[in-house]
């Protein structure tokens, strides 16, 4: 498995890297079990989850156990976690309340990768990088990333740091396929100007680009599409649909298969460390892991 250095940090992280948001939701405790040690034997050592992702921490904290020291472990903070309202946000005084409990869920002394999850309007970005800074002084948190800011508001941040002496983000996870490209025009020259990782995830498109979502079919059983809630509504799109028979079709002519493509692609795009999908079974998380290796041309990137 190839690793790569995740931005400007000292930490190398796997070309394919695993996404804990299946965890407690497709995968209870003894298939979570299943596909982190199979992730772990076929080379991945990026394991990436969040506070909001269910019993995900959990269920990872109690499989890794020794193998903890291993892997680099991303978590996030943010995301809105009690019905009230009050325990969200990227507010200092509650991040130091929600970095406890995910070190604790996680069973571990220190988290490698620490993200925002999602901006927080009403806090101002300086407040948070404080925290932060705090945490990574105190030998809780390694590096600091963020996942879905928008270009205006990375930009910000990497200022807002710059001007004032603190860490800057060091990766942003944004949604990225080949059926979402956005990130390259939109993200691209602050991901080049900070010298970033980026991270993709739903680099599948929550199915689409495995090759079992035929137009004109309906969604297999038991397939994450056909009982997955209306957020992913979007990826029930006709035009996505064919979109993706025309990549396989792609990938096929050319000795390859759609899933290869997929992970391939994104592998070749600029600033990416890892990709990042999700399993909900072992073999699954093989077909992955071994997915990244089709070095395409210049003129099949075209």
């Amino acid at each position: 498995m190839e690793l790569r250095r995740l931005g400007r940090t000292d930490l190398r992280v796997s070309v394919v890297g695993l996404g804990g948001n299946n965890f407690g939701w497709k995968a209870d405790l003894a298939g979570t079990r299943s596909i982190i040690d199979r992730a772990l034997a076929c080379g991945v050592n990026f394991l990436d989850t969040a506070d909001s992702y269910g019993p995900s921490e959990d269920f990872i904290g109690e499989i890794l156990g020794e193998r903890r020291k291993n892997v680099v472990l991303a978590t996030k903070f943010g995301s809105p976690m009690d019905t009230e309202g009050r325990k969200k946000g990227a507010g200092r005084a509650y991040l130091m309340t929600a970095v406890e409990s995910s070190l604790r869920r996680l069973r571990t002394d220190w988290i490698d990768l620490y993200q925002l999850h999602y901006p927080d309007p009403a806090t101002p970005i300086e407040e948070t990088l404080r925290a932060l800074e705090d945490l990574i002084t105190q030998g809780k948190v390694r590096a600091i990333g963020c996942s879905n800011l928008s270009a205006a508001q990375l930009g910000d941040a990497q200022e807002t740091a710059k001007r004032n002496g603190l860490t800057g983000f060091a990766s942003t996870q944004n949604e990225c396929s080949l059926l979402v490209r956005n990130v390259a025009s939109e993200l691209g020259p602050q991901i080049a100007k900070y010298e970033l990782a980026l991270l993709p995830y739903f680099p599948l498109a929550n199915g689409l680009l495995t090759g079992k979502y035929k137009p004109g079919q309906a969604a297999p059983a038991g397939s994450r599409l056909a009982d997955a809630p209306p957020f992913f509504d979007s990826y029930r799109d006709a035009a996505k649909w064919e979109m993706a028979a025309k990549l396989e079709a792609f990938a096929i002519a050319r000795g390859h298969t759609l899933l290869e493509l997929a992970f391939s692609w994104l592998a070749a795009q600029p600033g990416v460390a890892s990709v990042i999908a999700g399993a909900s079974g072992p073999e699954q998380i093989e077909q992955n892991a071994g997915a990244a290796g089709w070095i395409l041309t210049s003129a099949e990137l075209a």
